[in-house]
């Protein structure tokens, strides 16, 4: 029998395919930027926090990253806007909060951790969300701050295939940041933050803030945060999925990851990360990379990519 971590942290980045442009000479960034994410979360479970103050804390970090595709890095929609969206649960009580459509909250997770602790509800989404952002006093921004030339530049390239009607690749599915995490207390918690798909229309949302779908933690099974296609996640139920298969048909963590992401979802859907009451953490995806990384009590530490 495996024995239990004290405590255990596992980030990812998004997955899907890793186009050459956009690694080029930026892989090693990518690795720092993940082992940012991972030392803060060791360092502060280390310390006695909390796994939900934590799993909230790497997420902003890493919205805050021009890397990532969320909150700072976040992909521009058909329109030339930004939407973001995010969710958060801690796994002792299964109290939730999730947000979508959010224009200029700087960090959505802490947003969605509001609705958590100060609303009755669980998804808020649109102005309703704004106008919450602005009553509860978190940090509001210009939708300028979330504008980088990277992802204006990604927007013009899909909206030039779309008007010469021309065959292309799909659009790279890394769109997402996430954390996983067991704290001293044996308390899971997980979330998710995104700014979902380039050249997205219509108020399109994805599974991030779908409680259960890309985002769900229960102290009796696991921590789950999921990054891919948001439309598949969703369909699949993908981060309950993993819970109900500990839970109800007896498997591992490890057999029960493996099963979402190899026979459930198709090749090139996009990967979990996830970790259980022992402090073991699993990082699969079946894509072509996925950034991840992930650290524990026994002194586990590691960031990846392929």
């Amino acid at each position: 029998m495996t024995e239990r971590r004290e405590w255990s942290i596992a980030v990812h980045g998004g997955s899907g395919s890793m186009p050459k442009e956009r690694l080029a000479g930026r892989e090693q960034a990518f690795h720092d930027a993940l082992g940012r994410a991972v030392t803060l979360g060791a360092e502060m479970l280390r310390g006695g926090a909390s796994s939900l103050d934590t799993v909230e804390a790497v997420v902003r970090l890493l919205e805050d990253d021009p890397l990532f595709n969320a909150g700072k890095g976040a992909v521009f929609t058909h329109e030339g806007t930004i939407e973001l969206d995010a969710a958060i649960m801690e796994g002792k009580t299964l109290e939730c909060g999730a947000v979508a459509g959010i224009r200029t909250v700087k960090n959505p997770v802490t947003l969605a951790r509001r609705v958590m602790e100060r609303t009755p509800h669980v998804f808020l989404a649109g102005d309703g969300a704004e106008a919450f952002a602005r009553e509860v006093g978190v940090d509001i921004v210009d939708p300028s701050y979330f504008r980088t030339q990277e992802r204006w530049e990604e927007l013009q390239r899909e909206l030039r295939r779309e008007s010469t009607n021309a065959v292309s690749l799909p659009t790279p599915e890394m769109g997402t940041v996430g954390a996983v995490a067991l704290d001293r207390e044996g308390n899971l918690a997980a979330a998710t933050s995104t700014g979902g798909r380039t050249n997205k229309r219509f108020g399109r949302i994805g599974d991030v803030p779908v409680i259960g779908a890309g985002t769900y933690a229960n102290n009796r099974t696991c921590a789950v945060s999921a990054t891919g296609k948001g439309e598949e996640m969703i369909r699949h139920f993908a981060a309950a999925n993993v819970s109900a298969r500990i839970e109800h048909g007896g498997r591992s963590l490890a057999q029960a990851v493996g099963e979402v992401v190899r026979e459930v979802l198709a090749p090139g859907d996009g990967g979990l990360i996830a970790v259980g009451p022992d402090g073991v953490a699993v990082l699969e995806f079946n894509t072509e990379g996925m950034f991840r990384g992930a650290a524990d009590s026994s002194g586990r530490f590691e960031t990846g990519i392929r």
